[in-house]
């Protein structure tokens, strides 16, 4: 996400990148700003993290404003770190900007490396240092024998590359409202604060994923920015920190969604879960902050959830404190069974038996089922062909058995029908 304002990055945000057949990791951090206020500092110590555990740093100043209090600052941060580091000076847009880039060799970082990030001016320089400097400092990152290693995990069967490492892991998204405590259940699912938490609502901003080793096997957690209710009004930042959460949300296998049990269900919480029903995926409801209500006023709780989410049908629901860690473990287990009934193909004869079985317990008025087969998954999409026309009642009645009768749990099932026979 990119505004001209400074702040907009928070998080450390990670993506696969490649140049000249050399794969590496880049990971953006916020901007540094000495003496801030206390989410100022948070996003500090998210840079600080990334330094300590990179292979090389970039320290990226700005040629049009000179050396800064702050620069300064990360100069000294970065020294001190011992990690290898490279200076890059941005906004060299022309043959007179290269003279001014100069200056910042006081910082004590090395010769610049001159960009225009904007115009892409000196980019490729700049890669073809960076690959050759990370060659050096681990041993020739990804070549030879390496790089046609990756190349063969990494194509599929029709030999054309593919999405592997990405695909193969189911891909949940923490989806809520502002503030109820969707970084801080990331961050302890990561087990380490990827994600800056404070109590200001729009901290979080960009979609940040994690692949974490469960013992369910791998799964891929993104923390989404907190959804607004007037999101016609949002603008730059907000707004786009919005859409990156709906894209999360269509992208993903099964998503949590967070509810802050001191407020209870809010229309706000029913609107975002009738968009999450909308995209298709199941959903894991995670009653945040659990540990803050008292005894006497639970039940009451989970009674108007059961009431005012009743759309969502068997979507399990987990009472959780993401700041003590009460009830995450459990976090896993739901979501590993939810993404296995998405992913789910019955077979057409075991699918046509239960069939004849719902319908023996209770006939269709007026019409009968002939046949079906399941012509997709993601979620399990069934066509029914029937003679007539059947109720929208009998159609819930089929669901609900072959949800029953096949272990479904919470995930959507859609029945097509077509008539014929």
């Amino acid at each position: 996400m990119v505004e001209e304002l400074p702040g907009v990055t928070r998080d450390r945000l990670e993506l696969e990148a490649e140049w000249n057949g050399h794969q590496f990791l880049v990971v953006d951090t916020g901007g540094w700003i000495g003496g801030g206020d206390a989410l100022d500092a948070k996003v500090a110590e998210q840079a600080r993290r990334a330094i300590e555990s990179a292979d090389l740093a970039l320290v990226v100043v700005d040629v049009t404003v000179g050396i800064t209090t702050e620069d300064e600052d990360v100069a000294k941060l970065v020294r001190r770190s011992g990690t290898p580091v490279m200076l890059v000076v941005n906004k060299v847009d022309n043959l007179a900007r290269e003279a001014e880039a100069w200056e910042f060799v006081s910082l004590g970082l090395g010769d610049p490396q001159m960009v225009s990030a904007l115009h892409g001016r000196g980019s490729g320089d700049l890669l073809d240092v960076v690959v050759e400097r990370l060659g050096r400092l681990t041993g020739d990152l990804v070549s030879g024998a390496s790089q046609e290693q990756f190349r063969q995990a990494e194509e599929g069967a029709s030999g054309a590359i593919s999405r592997a490492g990405a695909d193969a892991v189911p891909r949940v998204a923490i989806i809520g409202r502002p503030n109820v405590g969707k970084s801080t259940l990331f961050n302890r699912l990561a087990g380490q604060e990827r994600s800056v938490v404070h109590d200001v609502p729009g901290t979080t901003r960009d979609a940040i994923d994690t692949v974490l080793d469960t013992e369910v096997g791998q799964i891929r957690f993104v923390d989404t920015a907190g959804m607004r209710r007037r999101s016609r009004s949002a603008e730059g930042p907000e707004y786009f920190a919005m859409v990156r959460a709906l894209q999360a949300l269509d992208a993903a296998d099964v998503v949590l969604l967070v509810i802050d049990a001191t407020e209870g269900v809010t229309h706000q919480d029913q609107r975002l879960a009738q968009r999450i029903a909308a995209s298709g995926s199941p959903i894991v409801v995670v009653i945040n902050k659990w540990e803050l209500l008292a005894t006497d006023s639970r039940a009451g709780v989970l009674a108007d959830l059961e009431d005012r989410l009743a759309f969502l049908g068997e979507s399990p629901v987990l009472k959780v404190s993401a700041r003590t860690g009460l009830g995450a473990h459990k976090i896993p287990a739901a979501l590993h069974k939810a993404i296995e009934a998405y992913h789910r193909r019955i077979p057409t004869g075991e699918l046509n038996r239960a069939l004849a079985s719902i319908q023996a317990a209770h006939p269709a008025p007026g019409s009968r089922i002939r046949y079906a087969v399941q012509g997709a998954s993601d979620p399990p999409t069934f066509t029914l062909f029937a003679t007539h026309r059947l109720p929208a009642t009998y159609l819930r009645y089929v669901e609900r058995r072959l949800r029953e009768d096949f272990d479904m749990g919470p995930t959507p099932l859609k029945l097509r029908v077509r008539l014929g026979g």
